[in-house]
């Protein structure tokens, strides 16, 4: 008797074929022997390379984040002992294991696969797109789980409307040009009465200034030479942060302006520091919300029952299920990009 281990994946593979669709005439597609996509209109080809079929060309404005995933393809995965994943996609969704239980879900920007291995671990059956080619790491980390990942762009999604039972999307749109309409694209992927989660970068925080100084030149370093500089910056700051700490009286105080000014990630693991500091200086884009914001986006889409997560800034709604509005796919980004944030 086969065991649900070799069935669950073969459930995930037909609900695909069944959503996708091309992204220059938006026809069904079919999966060539070589598993690749290609369109049963158009005939437009969609190869599949190193286990993760391509969307967008294999260059683009997220190369950091591939780079990234995989220097660190496992650092972030939870483990039997450590479940710090878990604890972070409860806190910045609100979500709990019986939203996603049985559910088809789709996680955008799943990076190496972080909380697209906690979904599985739910009972969630995930597909995990990604703008780089982290897609490859979440591929090859989560291959015995119920997942698949694409390399896909959030603008321009290879899906059928009315796809998803559940949407999140964490720590990820803000990376985007346009983080409002990165949003807004999404409800339309929905089914009626689904959930769209997603958490942004908070706007609340003046920390983020003197590190905002700094992103003007990190940001337009290569990702190679970003995280030579880091691998020694991140050691220096950090051990000098805690020595002016040790200082009596004044240390506490010097501590806090030295961290204001020079902010490095203070993980207790140096990998985990120095991985954290390259995500934050390293992306081409980074922008930074508040629930306001967000709720405004929410609601334009005709979301409903909004709540707010345990952390800034994560918010959730629901999808009505009867739309009181047109949420097709080419009108959408239009009205997305209208809009100024």
């Amino acid at each position: 008797m086969p065991s649900t281990a070799n069935l669950t994946p073969s459930r995930l593979s037909a609900e695909l074929r069944e959503i996708l669709v091309c992204l220059s005439c938006g026809s069904k597609m079919t999966q060539e022997s070589d598993e690749s996509f290609s369109c049963m209109s158009c005939r437009r080809q969609y190869p599949k390379i190193r286990g993760v079929a391509r969307f967008v060309e294999e260059q683009n404005y997220a190369d950091s984040f591939g780079f990234q995933w995989h220097q660190y393809p496992i650092t972030q995965l939870d483990t039997e002992e450590v479940r710090e994943a878990d604890r972070h996609f409860r806190m910045k969704t609100g979500l709990q294991p019986d939203d996603l239980r049985g559910k088809l879900v789709l996680d955008v920007g799943c990076g190496m696969g972080r909380f697209a291995e906690v979904a599985t671990r739910w009972g969630a059956r995930v597909v995990g797109i990604d703008l780089s080619a982290a897609a490859e790491m979440a591929a090859r980390n989560l291959a015995d789980k119920d997942f698949v990942a694409l390399q896909a762009d959030v603008f321009s999604l290879p899906f059928s409307p009315h796809s998803f039972d559940l949407i999140y999307s964490m720590g990820v749109l803000h990376h985007t040009p346009d983080c409002e309409a990165a949003v807004k694209v999404l409800p339309q992927y929905l089914k009626p009465g689904g959930i769209l989660a997603v958490w942004l970068y908070s706007g609340y925080h003046k920390w983020y200034r003197f590190s905002d100084f700094w992103r003007r030149y990190t940001s337009k370093m290569p990702p190679k030479r970003l995280h030579s500089i880091l691998r020694v910056a991140v050691p220096f700051f950090y051990h000098t942060e805690n020595g002016i700490r040790r200082i009596p009286l004044l240390g506490k105080p010097a501590a806090g302006i030295f961290h204001h000014v020079f902010p490095v990630n203070r993980q207790p693991s140096a990998e985990a520091r120095l991985l954290d500091t390259f995500d934050w200086y390293s992306p081409k884009y980074q922008s930074k919300h508040t629930y306001e914001q967000v709720f405004r986006w929410f609601e334009n889409c005709g979301l409903e029952d909004l709540h707010v997560a345990d952390n800034a800034v994560g918010v959730r709604g629901r999808k009505p299920m009867t739309a009181n509005r047109d949420t097709s796919a080419t009108e959408w980004p239009n009205r997305a990009h209208s809009l100024s944030p």
